[in-house]
């Protein structure tokens, strides 16, 4: 491509909202909110990444399908910077990859509850030591308890709903 045929950042974002999660595929990098800047610098694409956790197993995956996703729509220059500050945070995830989230089964960060500001509230909850009410994704229920803090990823946490019954995985405010 040469700049005067470079896409608009519009059509980046867009392409970026098809390429799934590697650990929850009904969920875009977009709507998990580590997509956090596309530009170009002359005809390279620049496209940064803020992984949900420096230590991600997945962020190599990511890289990957970004890269491949990209090249694919014709991008021949691209550069993935890597951001780790300011650290990802459950806030970023859009409205609708919360939606997806619970239609898939997974209990979405509760609103606002990564960035209170209050580091002791923050440890409680990280800890298990809060009264948070976590709904159930398939019935939306609150009765539900927690049956470990470690879930199927180190970014979630195992629930069961004393409702439906069902167990589910909440991923955790961060």
């Amino acid at each position: 491509m040469t700049t005067a045929t470079l896409p608009s950042t519009a059509d980046v974002w867009q392409w970026l909202e098809e390429v799934p999660d590697p650990e929850i595929p009904v969920i875009s990098l977009v709507d998990l909110g580590i997509i956090r800047d596309v530009a170009f610098e002359g005809d390279t694409l620049v496209v940064t990444v803020t992984p949900t956790y420096s230590g991600c197993p997945a962020t190599a995956i990511i890289s990957l399908d970004i890269q491949r996703a990209l090249k694919e729509k014709g991008i021949e220059k691209l550069r993935l910077q890597r951001q780790l500050s300011p650290a990802w945070t459950t806030d970023w995830i859009s409205p609708t990859g919360r939606d997806k989230l619970r239609a898939y089964g997974i209990a979405p960060p509760v609103d606002g509850s990564a960035t209170d500001g209050a580091l002791r509230q923050r440890t409680d909850r990280l800890s298990g030591r809060t009264n948070l009410r976590i709904a159930c994704p398939r019935c939306g229920s609150t009765n539900t308890e927690k049956i470990s803090q470690f879930g199927s990823t180190p970014c979630k946490a195992s629930y069961r709903c004393a409702d439906c019954l069902e167990p589910f995985d909440y991923f955790k405010c961060i």
